[in-house]
Protein backbone atom coordinates (compact mmCIF):
# COMPACT_ATOMS: atom_id res chain seq x y z
CA UNK A 1 0.00 0.00 0.00
CA UNK A 2 1.26 3.64 -0.95
CA UNK A 3 2.27 5.12 1.84
CA UNK A 4 3.46 9.05 0.74
CA UNK A 5 6.68 7.96 0.29
CA UNK A 6 9.01 7.09 -2.64
CA UNK A 7 9.68 3.73 -2.70
CA UNK A 8 14.43 2.84 -2.59
CA UNK A 9 15.95 1.83 -5.49
CA UNK A 10 19.09 -0.03 -5.19
CA UNK A 11 20.51 3.22 -6.43
CA UNK A 12 19.55 5.24 -2.91
CA UNK A 13 22.37 6.62 -0.97
CA UNK A 14 21.86 5.26 2.35
CA UNK A 15 19.77 1.46 1.85
CA UNK A 16 18.61 -1.22 -0.22
CA UNK A 17 15.32 -1.86 -1.63
CA UNK A 18 14.20 -5.51 0.23
CA UNK A 19 12.92 -8.23 -2.57
CA UNK A 20 9.86 -7.93 -3.67
CA UNK A 21 8.95 -11.20 -1.69
CA UNK A 22 10.33 -9.93 1.76
CA UNK A 23 8.23 -6.84 1.73
CA UNK A 24 8.93 -4.21 4.83
CA UNK A 25 7.20 -5.24 8.05
CA UNK A 26 4.20 -2.47 8.96
CA UNK A 27 5.38 -0.38 11.60
CA UNK A 28 3.94 -0.60 15.23
CA UNK A 29 0.37 1.24 15.42
CA UNK A 30 0.41 4.37 17.05
CA UNK A 31 -1.65 4.04 20.66
CA UNK A 32 -5.08 5.43 20.45
CA UNK A 33 -5.96 8.70 21.41
CA UNK A 34 -7.07 8.32 25.12
CA UNK A 35 -11.32 9.39 24.94
CA UNK A 36 -11.18 12.22 27.58
CA UNK A 37 -14.44 12.24 30.20
CA UNK A 38 -17.20 14.26 29.08
CA UNK A 39 -17.02 15.35 32.98
CA UNK A 40 -14.33 17.52 32.00
CA UNK A 41 -16.06 19.77 29.46
CA UNK A 42 -17.42 22.61 32.16
CA UNK A 43 -20.77 23.18 30.29
CA UNK A 44 -21.47 19.69 30.29
CA UNK A 45 -21.11 18.99 34.16
CA UNK A 46 -23.55 21.74 34.54
CA UNK A 47 -26.17 20.19 32.24
CA UNK A 48 -25.71 16.79 33.47
CA UNK A 49 -26.55 18.20 36.87
CA UNK A 50 -28.92 20.44 35.33
CA UNK A 51 -30.99 16.72 33.99
CA UNK A 52 -30.23 14.80 37.01
CA UNK A 53 -31.51 17.28 39.66
CA UNK A 54 -35.06 17.63 36.67
CA UNK A 55 -35.52 14.19 36.97
CA UNK A 56 -35.68 13.78 40.47
CA UNK A 57 -38.64 15.75 40.49
CA UNK A 58 -40.21 14.98 37.32
CA UNK A 59 -40.01 11.21 38.45
CA UNK A 60 -42.05 12.60 41.85
CA UNK A 61 -44.31 14.12 39.59
CA UNK A 62 -44.90 10.97 37.66
CA UNK A 63 -46.22 8.86 40.40
CA UNK A 64 -47.77 12.04 42.42
CA UNK A 65 -50.11 13.15 39.77
CA UNK A 66 -52.01 10.28 38.72
CA UNK A 67 -52.42 8.78 42.03
CA UNK A 68 -53.88 12.07 42.97
CA UNK A 69 -56.28 12.16 39.91
CA UNK A 70 -57.33 8.59 40.82
CA UNK A 71 -57.62 9.13 44.73
CA UNK A 72 -59.87 11.92 43.55
CA UNK A 73 -62.13 10.00 41.17
CA UNK A 74 -61.32 6.49 40.93
CA UNK A 75 -61.36 6.93 37.04
CA UNK A 76 -59.03 5.01 34.83
CA UNK A 77 -60.08 6.94 32.12
CA UNK A 78 -59.02 10.08 33.68
CA UNK A 79 -56.37 8.78 35.20
CA UNK A 80 -54.97 7.58 31.59
CA UNK A 81 -55.94 11.24 30.66
CA UNK A 82 -53.39 12.62 32.91
CA UNK A 83 -50.91 10.50 31.20
CA UNK A 84 -51.96 11.95 27.75
CA UNK A 85 -51.64 15.79 29.14
CA UNK A 86 -47.82 14.92 29.64
CA UNK A 87 -47.36 14.25 26.33
CA UNK A 88 -50.06 15.86 23.88
CA UNK A 89 -47.72 18.99 23.65
CA UNK A 90 -45.17 17.34 21.36
CA UNK A 91 -48.45 16.42 19.04
CA UNK A 92 -49.50 20.32 19.08
CA UNK A 93 -46.73 22.68 19.57
CA UNK A 94 -43.65 20.21 18.35
CA UNK A 95 -43.57 21.72 14.91
CA UNK A 96 -43.81 25.43 16.72
CA UNK A 97 -41.10 24.26 19.20
CA UNK A 98 -38.45 22.87 17.18
CA UNK A 99 -38.59 26.01 14.21
CA UNK A 100 -38.29 28.30 18.05
CA UNK A 101 -35.26 26.75 19.26
CA UNK A 102 -33.28 26.77 15.93
CA UNK A 103 -34.15 30.65 15.84
CA UNK A 104 -33.54 32.10 19.20
CA UNK A 105 -30.85 31.87 21.93
CA UNK A 106 -31.18 27.99 23.07
CA UNK A 107 -29.98 28.57 26.18
CA UNK A 108 -31.93 31.71 27.05
CA UNK A 109 -35.19 29.21 25.75
CA UNK A 110 -34.44 26.45 28.35
CA UNK A 111 -33.84 28.57 31.46
CA UNK A 112 -37.12 30.34 30.85
CA UNK A 113 -39.18 27.44 30.19
CA UNK A 114 -37.47 25.51 33.53
CA UNK A 115 -38.69 28.88 35.29
CA UNK A 116 -42.01 28.97 34.50
CA UNK A 117 -42.64 25.11 34.89
CA UNK A 118 -41.81 26.12 38.60
CA UNK A 119 -44.20 28.64 38.66
CA UNK A 120 -46.94 26.07 36.72
CA UNK A 121 -46.24 23.35 39.54
CA UNK A 122 -46.80 25.44 42.48
CA UNK A 123 -50.10 26.62 41.30
CA UNK A 124 -51.26 22.90 42.38
CA UNK A 125 -49.58 22.67 46.26
CA UNK A 126 -51.43 26.24 46.67
CA UNK A 127 -54.58 25.57 45.43
CA UNK A 128 -54.97 22.77 47.88
CA UNK A 129 -54.08 24.86 50.70
CA UNK A 130 -56.90 27.04 50.06
CA UNK A 131 -59.12 24.44 49.24
CA UNK A 132 -59.99 25.04 45.33
CA UNK A 133 -57.66 22.12 43.87
CA UNK A 134 -60.08 20.30 40.78
CA UNK A 135 -59.47 17.42 38.81
CA UNK A 136 -59.78 19.59 35.90
CA UNK A 137 -56.78 22.29 37.26
CA UNK A 138 -54.28 18.90 37.77
CA UNK A 139 -55.17 18.21 34.54
CA UNK A 140 -54.50 21.81 32.89
CA UNK A 141 -51.10 21.70 35.03
CA UNK A 142 -49.98 18.53 33.24
CA UNK A 143 -50.91 19.72 30.11
CA UNK A 144 -48.72 23.24 30.65
CA UNK A 145 -45.85 21.54 32.44
CA UNK A 146 -45.26 19.39 29.39
CA UNK A 147 -45.54 22.13 26.95
CA UNK A 148 -42.92 24.37 28.89
CA UNK A 149 -40.75 20.49 28.63
CA UNK A 150 -41.48 20.53 25.19
CA UNK A 151 -39.61 23.57 24.45
CA UNK A 152 -36.66 22.89 27.15
CA UNK A 153 -36.11 19.86 25.18
CA UNK A 154 -36.12 21.20 21.90
CA UNK A 155 -32.97 23.41 22.77
CA UNK A 156 -31.27 20.24 23.95
CA UNK A 157 -31.47 18.62 21.02
CA UNK A 158 -29.04 20.95 19.54
CA UNK A 159 -27.24 22.42 22.64
CA UNK A 160 -25.51 18.66 23.19
CA UNK A 161 -23.95 18.43 20.05
CA UNK A 162 -22.88 21.97 20.79
CA UNK A 163 -21.19 21.26 23.59
CA UNK A 164 -19.86 17.61 23.30
CA UNK A 165 -19.20 17.32 19.67
CA UNK A 166 -20.94 15.35 17.41
CA UNK A 167 -18.50 12.51 17.63
CA UNK A 168 -19.36 12.10 21.48
CA UNK A 169 -23.08 12.04 21.16
CA UNK A 170 -23.37 8.12 22.19
CA UNK A 171 -21.62 8.65 25.34
CA UNK A 172 -23.11 11.81 26.09
CA UNK A 173 -26.87 10.66 25.78
CA UNK A 174 -25.84 7.22 27.35
CA UNK A 175 -24.83 8.91 30.42
CA UNK A 176 -27.25 11.82 30.67
CA UNK A 177 -30.26 8.68 30.59
CA UNK A 178 -28.10 6.65 32.77
CA UNK A 179 -27.58 9.16 35.74
CA UNK A 180 -31.52 10.36 34.67
CA UNK A 181 -32.68 6.82 35.41
CA UNK A 182 -30.54 5.92 38.47
CA UNK A 183 -31.98 9.69 39.79
CA UNK A 184 -35.66 8.21 39.30
CA UNK A 185 -35.06 5.49 41.18
CA UNK A 186 -34.15 7.28 44.19
CA UNK A 187 -37.40 9.67 42.90
CA UNK A 188 -39.78 7.80 42.72
CA UNK A 189 -38.93 5.46 45.77
CA UNK A 190 -39.31 8.99 47.57
CA UNK A 191 -42.60 9.41 46.08
CA UNK A 192 -43.57 6.41 47.70
CA UNK A 193 -42.57 7.71 51.03
CA UNK A 194 -43.97 11.63 50.61
CA UNK A 195 -47.33 9.83 49.74
CA UNK A 196 -47.60 8.16 53.09
CA UNK A 197 -46.11 11.38 55.06
CA UNK A 198 -47.91 14.26 52.93
CA UNK A 199 -50.86 14.70 50.53
CA UNK A 200 -50.25 14.11 46.83
CA UNK A 201 -50.27 17.75 46.36
CA UNK A 202 -47.92 18.59 48.69
CA UNK A 203 -45.41 16.41 47.20
CA UNK A 204 -45.19 18.20 43.96
CA UNK A 205 -43.19 20.85 45.70
CA UNK A 206 -39.77 19.22 45.45
CA UNK A 207 -40.56 19.36 41.80
CA UNK A 208 -40.97 23.15 41.76
CA UNK A 209 -37.78 23.47 43.74
CA UNK A 210 -36.28 21.02 40.93
CA UNK A 211 -37.22 23.04 38.21
CA UNK A 212 -36.13 26.01 39.93
CA UNK A 213 -32.78 24.59 40.39
CA UNK A 214 -32.32 23.23 36.75
CA UNK A 215 -33.19 26.90 35.38
CA UNK A 216 -30.22 27.90 37.44
CA UNK A 217 -28.07 25.50 36.50
CA UNK A 218 -28.59 25.92 32.36
CA UNK A 219 -28.08 29.63 33.19
CA UNK A 220 -24.39 28.59 34.60
CA UNK A 221 -23.66 26.63 31.21
CA UNK A 222 -22.77 30.53 29.35
CA UNK A 223 -23.78 31.07 25.96
CA UNK A 224 -21.35 29.61 23.94
CA UNK A 225 -20.81 26.18 26.06
CA UNK A 226 -17.53 24.69 25.22
CA UNK A 227 -15.02 22.01 27.06
CA UNK A 228 -11.55 24.01 27.74
CA UNK A 229 -10.12 20.77 26.11
CA UNK A 230 -11.40 21.26 23.05
CA UNK A 231 -10.72 24.53 21.26
CA UNK A 232 -13.05 24.03 18.40
CA UNK A 233 -15.24 26.40 17.59
CA UNK A 234 -18.65 26.57 17.99
CA UNK A 235 -19.67 24.95 14.53
CA UNK A 236 -17.76 22.47 12.89
CA UNK A 237 -15.53 23.48 10.52
CA UNK A 238 -17.04 22.04 7.51
CA UNK A 239 -20.67 23.30 7.97
CA UNK A 240 -20.15 27.12 6.93
CA UNK A 241 -21.51 29.53 9.35
CA UNK A 242 -25.21 30.64 9.41
CA UNK A 243 -26.06 33.94 7.90
CA UNK A 244 -29.22 35.65 9.83
CA UNK A 245 -30.13 37.67 6.90
CA UNK A 246 -30.61 34.24 5.09
CA UNK A 247 -32.75 32.70 7.26
CA UNK A 248 -35.75 31.42 5.80
CA UNK A 249 -39.90 32.17 6.88
CA UNK A 250 -41.14 30.53 10.21
CA UNK A 251 -43.18 28.42 7.86
CA UNK A 252 -40.90 27.30 5.46
CA UNK A 253 -37.97 26.91 8.38
CA UNK A 254 -40.72 24.40 9.65
CA UNK A 255 -41.21 22.42 6.05
CA UNK A 256 -37.28 22.19 5.68
CA UNK A 257 -36.99 19.96 8.83
CA UNK A 258 -40.29 17.53 7.48
CA UNK A 259 -38.37 17.38 4.38
CA UNK A 260 -35.41 15.93 5.94
CA UNK A 261 -37.23 13.35 8.16
CA UNK A 262 -39.57 12.07 5.46
CA UNK A 263 -36.48 11.86 2.88
CA UNK A 264 -33.83 10.07 5.46
CA UNK A 265 -35.20 6.65 5.01
CA UNK A 266 -33.76 5.08 7.99
CA UNK A 267 -34.89 8.19 10.45
CA UNK A 268 -38.24 7.76 8.78
CA UNK A 269 -38.36 3.90 10.07
CA UNK A 270 -36.80 4.49 12.98
CA UNK A 271 -39.69 7.45 14.20
CA UNK A 272 -42.45 5.13 12.90
CA UNK A 273 -40.69 2.26 15.36
CA UNK A 274 -40.66 4.88 17.92
CA UNK A 275 -44.79 6.22 17.49
CA UNK A 276 -45.43 2.53 18.26
CA UNK A 277 -43.18 2.01 21.00
CA UNK A 278 -44.29 5.09 22.70
CA UNK A 279 -48.04 3.64 22.17
CA UNK A 280 -46.64 0.80 24.36
CA UNK A 281 -45.28 3.27 27.24
CA UNK A 282 -48.47 5.41 27.05
CA UNK A 283 -50.66 2.49 27.75
CA UNK A 284 -48.32 0.82 30.62
CA UNK A 285 -47.73 4.00 32.27
CA UNK A 286 -51.22 5.17 32.20
CA UNK A 287 -52.86 2.07 33.57
CA UNK A 288 -49.97 0.93 35.84
CA UNK A 289 -51.92 2.65 38.87
CA UNK A 290 -55.31 0.83 37.84
CA UNK A 291 -53.14 -2.53 36.70
CA UNK A 292 -51.55 -2.36 40.54
CA UNK A 293 -54.56 -1.63 42.44
CA UNK A 294 -57.17 -4.31 40.35
CA UNK A 295 -54.20 -7.37 39.33
CA UNK A 296 -51.36 -6.76 42.17
CA UNK A 297 -53.23 -5.71 45.27
CA UNK A 298 -51.66 -2.44 45.55
CA UNK A 299 -53.93 -0.07 47.06
CA UNK A 300 -54.22 3.58 48.07
CA UNK A 301 -51.08 4.99 48.72
CA UNK A 302 -49.03 1.32 49.57
CA UNK A 303 -45.56 2.40 49.14
CA UNK A 304 -45.40 -0.97 46.53
CA UNK A 305 -46.68 1.47 44.14
CA UNK A 306 -43.29 3.09 43.97
CA UNK A 307 -41.86 0.15 43.52
CA UNK A 308 -43.62 -0.61 40.14
CA UNK A 309 -42.64 3.08 38.61
CA UNK A 310 -38.89 2.35 40.07
CA UNK A 311 -38.34 -0.41 38.30
CA UNK A 312 -39.65 0.90 35.15
CA UNK A 313 -36.79 3.97 35.87
CA UNK A 314 -34.21 1.15 36.82
CA UNK A 315 -34.54 -1.00 33.47
CA UNK A 316 -33.32 2.45 31.80
CA UNK A 317 -29.71 2.33 33.97
CA UNK A 318 -29.77 -1.29 32.26
CA UNK A 319 -30.60 0.41 28.38
CA UNK A 320 -27.87 3.33 29.09
CA UNK A 321 -25.24 0.94 30.05
CA UNK A 322 -26.49 -1.80 26.98
CA UNK A 323 -26.76 0.54 24.46
CA UNK A 324 -23.22 1.61 23.92
CA UNK A 325 -21.86 -1.84 23.53
CA UNK A 326 -24.91 -2.24 21.00
CA UNK A 327 -23.75 -0.15 18.75
CA UNK A 328 -20.66 -1.13 18.54
CA UNK A 329 -21.79 -4.26 17.38
CA UNK A 330 -24.59 -3.63 15.43
CA UNK A 331 -26.43 -0.75 12.88
CA UNK A 332 -29.56 1.04 14.17
CA UNK A 333 -32.11 -1.48 12.66
CA UNK A 334 -30.47 -4.41 14.00
CA UNK A 335 -30.34 -2.70 17.31
CA UNK A 336 -34.52 -2.53 17.14
CA UNK A 337 -34.69 -6.33 15.83
CA UNK A 338 -32.88 -7.13 19.40
CA UNK A 339 -34.94 -4.83 22.01
CA UNK A 340 -38.66 -4.53 20.16
CA UNK A 341 -38.72 -9.08 20.25
CA UNK A 342 -37.19 -9.11 23.89
CA UNK A 343 -39.82 -5.83 24.96
CA UNK A 344 -42.54 -7.81 23.61
CA UNK A 345 -41.93 -11.09 25.48
CA UNK A 346 -41.39 -9.09 29.36
CA UNK A 347 -44.74 -7.43 28.35
CA UNK A 348 -46.65 -10.18 28.35
CA UNK A 349 -45.29 -11.14 31.70
CA UNK A 350 -46.32 -7.71 33.17
CA UNK A 351 -49.47 -7.79 31.82
CA UNK A 352 -50.63 -11.59 33.02
CA UNK A 353 -48.45 -11.90 36.41
CA UNK A 354 -50.60 -11.20 39.54
CA UNK A 355 -47.12 -11.32 41.70
CA UNK A 356 -46.01 -7.65 42.39
CA UNK A 357 -42.74 -8.96 42.61
CA UNK A 358 -42.31 -10.84 39.46
CA UNK A 359 -44.24 -7.55 37.65
CA UNK A 360 -41.22 -5.75 39.97
CA UNK A 361 -38.27 -7.85 37.60
CA UNK A 362 -40.18 -7.48 34.54
CA UNK A 363 -41.13 -3.99 34.36
CA UNK A 364 -37.15 -3.59 35.30
CA UNK A 365 -36.14 -5.31 32.08
CA UNK A 366 -38.69 -4.23 29.89
CA UNK A 367 -37.46 -0.65 31.41
CA UNK A 368 -33.92 -1.47 29.74
CA UNK A 369 -35.06 -2.73 26.45
CA UNK A 370 -37.78 0.75 26.11
CA UNK A 371 -34.75 2.84 26.49
CA UNK A 372 -32.16 0.85 24.15
CA UNK A 373 -34.88 2.00 21.38
CA UNK A 374 -35.36 5.67 22.41
CA UNK A 375 -31.59 6.64 22.75
CA UNK A 376 -30.34 4.32 19.70
CA UNK A 377 -33.55 6.60 17.71
CA UNK A 378 -32.87 10.33 19.50
CA UNK A 379 -28.42 9.48 18.90
CA UNK A 380 -28.81 8.36 15.64
CA UNK A 381 -31.17 11.42 14.80
CA UNK A 382 -28.69 13.93 16.28
CA UNK A 383 -25.37 12.20 14.36
CA UNK A 384 -27.37 12.22 11.11
CA UNK A 385 -29.03 16.00 11.28
CA UNK A 386 -26.90 18.82 10.20
CA UNK A 387 -26.92 21.51 13.56
CA UNK A 388 -29.07 24.20 12.10
CA UNK A 389 -31.66 21.49 11.86
CA UNK A 390 -31.00 19.69 14.64
CA UNK A 391 -34.59 21.27 16.99
CA UNK A 392 -37.07 20.85 13.53
CA UNK A 393 -35.76 17.03 12.98
CA UNK A 394 -35.76 15.86 16.80
CA UNK A 395 -39.20 17.82 17.77
CA UNK A 396 -40.82 16.78 14.71
CA UNK A 397 -39.83 12.67 15.24
CA UNK A 398 -41.01 13.63 19.08
CA UNK A 399 -43.73 15.34 18.08
CA UNK A 400 -44.68 12.03 16.12
CA UNK A 401 -43.47 9.35 19.02
CA UNK A 402 -43.87 11.14 22.67
CA UNK A 403 -46.82 13.57 21.00
CA UNK A 404 -48.99 10.69 19.12
CA UNK A 405 -48.05 7.85 20.74
CA UNK A 406 -47.92 8.34 23.86
CA UNK A 407 -51.38 9.63 24.76
CA UNK A 408 -52.86 7.53 21.92
CA UNK A 409 -51.66 4.71 23.81
CA UNK A 410 -52.83 5.90 27.49
CA UNK A 411 -56.11 6.74 25.98
CA UNK A 412 -56.97 3.50 24.17
CA UNK A 413 -55.63 1.28 26.56
CA UNK A 414 -57.32 3.34 29.42
CA UNK A 415 -60.77 3.25 27.17
CA UNK A 416 -60.21 -0.91 26.64
CA UNK A 417 -59.37 -0.99 30.47
CA UNK A 418 -62.80 0.39 30.93
CA UNK A 419 -64.96 -1.79 28.77
CA UNK A 420 -63.07 -4.93 28.76
CA UNK A 421 -60.79 -5.21 31.50
CA UNK A 422 -57.26 -4.05 32.67
CA UNK A 423 -55.67 -7.09 31.32
CA UNK A 424 -57.24 -6.01 27.68
CA UNK A 425 -55.78 -2.53 28.83
CA UNK A 426 -52.40 -3.56 29.21
CA UNK A 427 -52.45 -5.94 26.02
CA UNK A 428 -52.25 -2.65 23.78
CA UNK A 429 -48.59 -2.39 24.96
CA UNK A 430 -47.84 -5.92 23.76
CA UNK A 431 -49.40 -5.53 20.59
CA UNK A 432 -47.96 -2.32 19.99
CA UNK A 433 -44.56 -3.50 20.55
CA UNK A 434 -44.62 -6.52 17.87
CA UNK A 435 -46.14 -4.22 15.34
CA UNK A 436 -42.61 -2.31 15.73
CA UNK A 437 -40.80 -5.38 15.86
CA UNK A 438 -42.11 -6.42 12.51
CA UNK A 439 -41.62 -3.10 11.03
CA UNK A 440 -38.19 -3.24 12.04
CA UNK A 441 -37.81 -6.46 10.70
CA UNK A 442 -39.20 -5.49 7.54
CA UNK A 443 -37.46 -2.48 6.83
CA UNK A 444 -34.27 -4.57 7.59
CA UNK A 445 -35.46 -7.17 5.26
CA UNK A 446 -35.76 -4.65 2.12
CA UNK A 447 -32.15 -3.14 3.39
CA UNK A 448 -30.61 -6.55 2.74
CA UNK A 449 -32.69 -7.41 -0.28
CA UNK A 450 -31.34 -4.21 -1.86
Amino acid sequence: MYDGDAPKTADSPDTLAPPPSFPLPAPPSPPAPSVPPLTKIRGFRFFLLSRVTSALGSAVTSVVLPVLVYQQTRSPLLVSLVAAAGTLPYLLFGLVAGAVADRVDRRRLMVTADGLNALCLATVPLAAVLGVLTVGQVIAVALLSSSLCLFFDAGVYGLVPEVVGKENIARANGLLYGAESTVRIAGTSLAGALLVLLRPSDALVVDVVSFAASGLLVRAIGRRPRGAADPAPEVPPEVPPEVPSQEPGFVKSVGEGLRFLWGHPVLRVLTAVGTLQSFAGGAVVGQLVVHADRVLGIHGTDPRIGFLYTAWSAGGIGGALLLPLLRRRLDPLRILLVALPAGAALGVVVVFSADWRLSVVALTLWGSAYLVVLVNTMTYAQEVTPPRLQGRVNTTRRMLSSGLGVPLGALVAGALTARFGIHTGMSAAVVSVTAAALLALRSQGERVRA
